[in-house]
């Protein structure tokens, strides 16, 4: 994927400040961080988003994110850790290559807002239960 600004990260063919590869994943600092310490891991496959990586590479990635967090933890005592993923451009996804962002917070005015403003009336019990069923259904195939 030669037009992937991450994939040209993994093989080094424009810089970026890795703080942590293995076979699998790569997690470096980000370039326009929200806070001291923000950085990405993403796997080294291709992956557009979660919807396109297999369980294992899944639980490859994430089996290194506690290590990531506690890291940042030790290094910045943050008051709390964001960690954001997007999926597609109505989610906010700007770069194609699956990637979670880590953000420590130090307070609640260091530049990183996170709004929920429901749009869903509150649902009926009927209609909840009826969404959960088709979920658990497509789970089970």
């Amino acid at each position: 994927m030669t037009s992937c600004l991450f994939c040209k990260i993994i093989e080094g063919s424009i810089p970026g400040e890795i703080i942590y590869e293995d076979d699998h994943v790569v997690a470096f600092m980000d370039i326009g961080p929200v806070s001291e310490g923000h950085l990405l891991l993403i796997p080294k496959t291709h992956r557009e988003n979660i919807y396109d990586m297999t369980e294992d590479e899944a639980a490859r990635l994430f089996s290194v994110a506690p290590r990531i967090a506690n890291a940042l933890k030790e290094e910045f005592t943050p008051a709390g850790l964001n960690l954001l993923q997007n999926n597609g451009s109505a989610a906010g996804q700007a770069v194609y290559h699956f990637h979670m962002h880590f953000i420590p917070r130090f307070d609640q005015t260091d530049g990183f807002q996170f709004t929920w403003d429901p749009k869903v009336e509150e649902l009926p019990q009927d209609r909840i239960r009826q969404i959960a069923e088709g979920i658990r259904s497509k789970l089970q195939n």
